[in-house]
């Protein structure tokens, strides 16, 4: 019988459906980490709140804002097979339940949101330490994993982007702490991982060492937040380091 073969990455994704009063506004990704207060969603600002993370300006013409998330996580045992749940944005007075960045706030465009509707649910979170340190610069390949338009490889499978990296990721665009990535993104990518995937073999690291791994690995370089204008492809990308920080503040 042939065994079937997942990327681990695809379904470490998470296809989210932001709404109000159950009703849906809008799309988007997120993933998992594993936080001190236990596991968080980590998604865009921009989706959680409804609104331009620049400007502030509401994203929908009906002015509506969204007060929950359904997240499609993944069931347990049934790998592709999903659980629909809601998570509470907003509590009884109407202020946010996601955690932003300690320093930067609301000026990066990423939270946390911790998650409390688990029943069935099977948790690939994304490992904060421990993932082989590979090598990227500009020009190097890079992945958006995500839902473009909502679509999935089948299931709670995500589909994959390729980009390339545009600009060193060792500076800070913008002062932020943010690099860019030449990439085709589309609405429903928003909060996607965005990893450097290497299939085995030969994987040349940050330190200049190569090390011979066979089977698949990878490191997650940041978050997706769009595109930085509607006439360019070039989109941002959070980096990892800073969303360490802010999963470092919950307590």
């Amino acid at each position: 019988m042939k065994t079937t073969q997942i990327a681990q990455p695809s379904i470490m994704s998470l296809f989210l459906e932001m709404r109000f009063n159950c009703q849906p506004l809008g799309i988007g990704t997120g993933f998992v980490l594993e936080s001190a207060s236990g596991p968080v969603l980590i998604t865009n600002r921009h989706n959680v709140t409804g609104r331009n993370n620049q400007t502030g300006k509401v994203l929908l013409d009906s002015g509506a804002v969204p007060n929950e998330v359904l997240i499609h996580h993944n069931r347990a045992a049934r790998l592709g097979s999903c659980v629909p749940c809601v998570e509470r944005l907003l509590d009884s007075g109407g202020s946010p339940l996601w955690c932003e960045h300690p320093t930067y706030g609301a000026d990066v465009d990423f939270v946390a949101l911790s998650l409390t509707q688990l029943d069935e649910v099977q948790m690939f979170p994304y490992a904060l330490s421990g993932s082989p340190d590979i090598a990227y610069g500009p020009a190097d390949v890079v992945s958006v994993v995500g839902f473009p338009f909502g679509l999935t490889s089948g299931g709670a499978v995500a589909v994959w982007a390729t980009g390339f990296v545009a600009s060193e990721p060792e500076m800070d665009y913008d002062s932020l702490p943010l690099f860019l990535i030449d990439c085709r993104g589309r609405p429903g990518q928003s909060g996607s991982a965005v990893i450097a995937f290497r299939g085995g073999g030969i994987v040349n690291l940050q330190d200049g060492n190569s090390v011979m791994y066979g089977h698949a690995v990878w490191k997650l370089l940041g978050i997706y937040s769009g595109r930085i204008n509607d006439q360019s492809d070039l989109g941002m990308v959070w980096k990892t380091k800073a969303i360490v920080e802010l999963v470092a503040s919950l307590k």
